[in-house]
């Protein structure tokens, strides 16, 4: 899902200047420079997608017959679908534009939790960007294995994958292009290889993310099942799926040093030309604090769901906490302090707005009554196979999708309500529902042109689209292959079976 981020993805003029002096901003945005380094089609903005696939739900609601399914509260009293139950309702309802229009604040107020959570966890990540730790790590991580390229490109999708996994980067990752352009132009490699490294393991990393707030913190509340539950397998594919990314990446650039002719970027002139590499900042000691406080925050808020049932509102206090106490480790003035968080959730208003809106679509279909239709309709070819390829059948759909919601949150919010009892009824576990849409979202975020951050970095690195596309999807297919076979094994061993909401009516019929 991802990304404007998904989940968070944030202009990077903020964080640096470029190495010859001249901000990152101007050399994106320098219109000449992007025509002659890009060569893709304008594409709309996501809003105005977001918009109208609201506007064709809305559509819908007057083609599509109105129907529901029984629901039933569990224990917990969440309601869950019944099977089998679908049936036409009797007093049908014709929303009118005013309605569609009353729409957009309603799922703004419906969606109020994540997105103040969203805003809440930018404001604090950029206190902490600040501090310069960021900087201080990534230029360790290069300084240590710059002059061997196998290391340096399995530490970088390695980190940035964990990165992205756990706290959702995305857009921190354009700053550092034109320094690993540079590092690898200086090893006789070509911007593809830096591409492919920052790239794949963005990808990679929501595409498996065990602890990411914006995407699998909101699909498990949606799908109605416990916060950060099945960690066990996420943590166990994360290396097998980073290696893939690490394979691909590795294998082009042996083949660019034995062979300079089959670069990928053979006549394309690199944006660098001859400026000198950026000097980072030692990792010092506070640098290390900081970086140690943010684990124990993770572990905190991890303890704090699995033992108090906490969820966002406690969340988005746990991670105000973390940046009060980097800010002081880093010794920022409150006034800095406090510039820089309102510059970060400042970053996540576009991000907040899609979430908004993402969320208007499905509450379309549900004022339509047409939601239930939707999944009633969608079970119908995937009924006719298994569970494990209904599970790869979500995959696909998600992927699809991903496409005009590139927002990680977003397209949990259009998905999720159709895919969890989309489960039920073809036997797939809602854990797996929500690997599937991990899945779908993070790894097609590293070829979907309506990405943001995609375009961002291919322009920095000055790399066309369509040589991207003939980088990227080969990778893009290894790792589609690999999660079917672990959707369907997920299905066959009944991954998450423990913490699937449970209908009371099929367990009173069953002990009747």
């Amino acid at each position: 899902m991802q990304g404007e981020n998904p989940v968070y993805k944030k202009p990077f003029h903020i964080f640096l200047t470029d190495y010859t002096g001249d901000s990152l901003e101007k050399q994106f945005l320098d219109k000449e420079n992007m025509e002659k380094t890009t060569k893709t089609k304008k594409v709309p903005h996501t809003l105005i997608l977001l918009l109208g696939m609201m506007l064709v739900a809305y559509i819908a609601t007057w083609l599509v017959p109105q129907g529901a399914f029984e629901m039933v509260a569990n224990d917990a009293g969440r309601l869950s679908v019944v099977p089998g139950t679908y049936h036409a309702v009797e007093s049908t309802t014709s929303m009118t534009p005013w309605d569609l229009l009353q729409v957009i604040p309603r799922a703004f107020a419906a969606a109020q939790d994540v997105i103040f959570f969203v805003l809440i966890v930018g404001g604090v990540l950029a206190v902490a960007r600040a501090t310069g730790t960021v900087d201080a790590l990534i230029g360790r991580m290069l300084e240590r294995f710059g002059d061997s390229p196998q290391k340096l490109i399995f530490a970088v999708v390695f980190v940035f994958a964990m990165a992205s996994s756990s706290i959702g980067t995305a857009g921190e990752y354009i700053p550092f292009v034109l320094i690993l352009v540079a590092l690898c132009r200086a090893m006789k490699l070509d911007a593809m290889t830096a591409v492919g490294m920052i790239v794949a393991g963005y990808g990679i990393g929501y595409g498996v993310s065990a602890f990411n707030p914006f995407t699998v913190l909101i699909a498990q509340q949606i799908a109605e099942i416990p916060a950060y539950s099945g960690l066990g397998l996420r943590l166990a594919i994360f290396v097998p799926f980073v290696l893939i990314g690490f394979h691909h990446v590795w294998q082009y650039t042996k083949n660019v040093q034995n062979n300079p002719g089959a670069s990928m970027m053979a006549g394309i002139p690199c944006p660098l030309g001859d400026k000198p590499t950026h000097n980072y900042p030692q990792l010092n000691g506070r640098h290390k604090l900081i970086l140690a406080s943010f684990v124990a925050t993770l572990a905190i808020a991890v303890a704090g769901i699995a033992t108090q049932g906490w969820y966002l509102y406690e969340l988005g206090a746990v991670f105000i906490a973390w940046g009060i106490l980097v800010a002081i480790i880093g010794k920022l003035s409150p006034d800095t302090a406090a510039n820089k968080f309102i510059e970060g959730t400042s970053e996540l208003v576009m991000t907040a707005v899609l979430i908004g809106v993402a969320r208007g679509i499905a509450l379309v279909m549900e004022d339509g009554q047409i939601l239930h239709t939707l999944v009633h309709g969608m079970s119908l070819p995937l009924s006719y196979v298994s569970a494990e390829l209904s599970a790869v059948g979500m995959l696909v759909i998600q992927t699809l999708l991903n496409t005009f919601i590139p927002s990680g949150s977003g397209q949990a919010f259009v998905t999720m309500p159709l895919m969890a009892p989309l489960g039920d009824l073809v036997g797939v576990p809602r854990q797996v529902a929500v690997l599937a849409y991990q899945f779908g979202d993070g790894f097609s975020n590293m070829i979907i042109p309506t990405n943001a951050v995609l375009m961002g970095i291919l322009g920095m690195a000055g790399v066309p689209y369509s040589q991207w596309f003939k980088f990227c999807l080969p990778l893009l297919v290894k790792l589609m292959v690999a999660a079917a076979l672990v959707l369907v094994g997920a299905t066959m061993f009944g991954y998450g079976l423990d913490v699937q909401p449970q209908v009371t009516a099929m367990m009173e019929a069953a002990n009747g």
